[in-house]
């Protein structure tokens, strides 16, 4: 880490596609503000309402809705041009509010100066119109403040320059790294290697919970602590600490994040598991998708030191087979919170951490810059990976990284005091953070990989040994007498 680059807080995370497990953050300290219960967007939350850019978003109407439609964002137009207009008319509102009040503070000189009891009497009856007039103006303000705040949740992020623009075919590639390719094999698919060698119970999976589901076995079960732990382990030398956080969250928190799913109108592609509350009075919870949401709310409502300073759309085909696509998995998750001059910097750093430890697992994978339908709501920019499967036939993801700017930070109120002071007559409030995040290890998909590149097949088309690389035998805790043969090879 360079003495330039200052982060306030870096964050690691072994989490699953429901929950967060193990996590690595940077000493912080904070100071918390007071809350109470507001209703964003439907949802009841303890955090203040999100301060977002209402302005920027009024005087530059066009370029938001055409970076939302770039962006491919479920936020029809009409409701971006409402939260311009319900803006204005709220500023409008708002001036005439101040006008009624600076004329009630005028109003009781005027009941003292009266001449006579008329006089003061009708003082009185204009000062008790002037009352209902700013209340009803107050009123009118709140609920349209309250109409354009809930429309403007949705807009997604401004979008990085240099951002291709379209689908995800048009991603760039910007690296590739790893040994030599493997060609194109049908018999190293993962699930065929895996009952060969019974490494993975799809079927127990299913009978136990549901399609998508699964049981790891034997060496896969270590293999999965051992990426989980070898992945940490390079983190941590960057500077990352653990954190433990929670598996459930409110859904307001969620919401903040940006954790809008394109494709919850199929009901077999569910991204949010809601958990029915005993009484009325509980908050609405939901099972947490990836560490980063959790993470991100334990920096919400809080004013940081300068110095200490997931979901998946597509077609349900071949990616529903196996562990490629399912419901729960392990994640080592990567998460920062940066100035606004250094979050650039910061997510070169952890991408350069993520290219670390995909080299030391022997894969053949490329980086991607990600267009700007793939980006989601959060996203100023995208980096994936994606890892080459001979048994798939095609690249599969296994690690993504975002820059979201200030997008969540707005919205959780997460801020910091920076170290030099600013000049007279300049914003003196306090600046939002940039908050990053990035995944260190999919661990179910890297296994998918591990397995695909690493089966030795036979003549007879059978599975001989499986080769793992080298970098993670100190993380691996299996008995001497192995049930099948593991040939350990140094990163090429």
């Amino acid at each position: 880490m360079s003495s330039q680059l200052r982060p306030f807080c870096r964050a690691l995370s072994s989490s699953s596609r429901r929950a967060s497990a193990r996590n690595l953050c940077r000493r912080h300290s904070s100071s918390k503000a007071s809350s109470s219960r507001h209703n964003v967007a439907g949802v009841y939350s303890e955090l203040p309402p999100p301060r977002l850019d209402y302005k920027s978003i009024a005087d530059n109407l066009t370029f938001t809705i055409q970076n939302s439609i770039s962006r491919n964002a479920p936020v029809p137009q009409a409701d971006i041009e409402s939260v311009a207009k319900l803006y204005n008319q709220a500023n409008e509102l708002s001036k005439e509010l101040n006008t009624r009040r600076h004329l009630q503070s005028l109003i009781g000189e005027k009941i003292r100066k009266a001449a006579n009891d008329e006089e003061r009497q009708k003082a009185k009856e204009e000062a008790l119109a002037l009352k209902q007039e700013v209340h009803k103006l107050q009123a009118d303000l709140q609920s349209i403040e309250t109409s354009y705040q809930a429309a403007a949740l949705y807009i997604p992020n401004d979008t990085h320059p240099e951002v291709p623009i379209g689908p995800e075919p048009s991603a760039r590639v910007l690296a590739t790294h790893g040994p030599a390719f493997v060609e194109a094999d049908p018999k190293r698919d993962h699930v065929s290697v895996a009952k060969q060698l019974d490494l993975l119970d799809l079927e127990s999976g299913a009978t136990v919970t549901g399609s998508s589901w699964y049981f790891l076995k034997n060496e896969a079960a270590l293999l999965e602590m051992a990426l989980t732990n070898y992945s940490m382990s390079i983190a941590m030398k960057h500077g990352f600490i653990p954190v433990t956080t929670p598996d459930v969250v409110r859904s307001d928190i969620a919401v903040r994040c940006g954790f809008q799913p394109r494709d919850t109108g199929d009901a077999l592609v569910s991204h949010m598991y809601h958990i029915t509350p005993n009484h009325e009075s509980a908050p609405q919870l939901i099972l947490s998708g990836t560490a980063e949401i959790p993470l991100a709310g334990m920096f919400a409502n809080k004013i940081h030191p300068e110095v200490d300073a997931t979901a998946e759309a597509g077609a349900r085909s071949a990616d529903t087979r196996g562990l490629y696509r399912v419901h729960q998995f392990t994640k080592v998750e990567l998460f920062g919170v940066s100035t606004e001059a250094q979050s650039e910097e910061m997510m070169e750093e952890m991408k350069d951490i993520q290219i670390r430890i995909l080299q030391g697992l022997n894969l053949h994978f490329r980086v991607l810059d990600m267009p700007s339908e793939e980006l989601g709501a959060s996203a100023y920019r995208k980096y994936d990976m994606e890892a080459w499967m001979p048994g798939r036939g095609s690249w599969g993801e296994v690690s993504s990284l975002s820059n979201c700017t200030d997008y969540q930070s707005r919205r959780l109120h997460i801020r910091y005091r920076p170290t030099e002071k600013k000049a007279e007559g300049a914003d003196t409030r306090l600046p939002f953070a940039h908050t990053l995040n990035g995944t260190a290890a999919a661990i179910p998909r890297l296994i998918v990989a591990l397995l695909e590149n690493g089966a030795v097949i036979g003549e007879d088309g059978e599975v001989e040994a499986l080769r793992l690389p080298l970098a993670l035998k100190p993380f691996w805790f299996a008995p001497e007498s192995r049930r099948i043969n593991i040939e350990w090879e140094e990163q090429q």
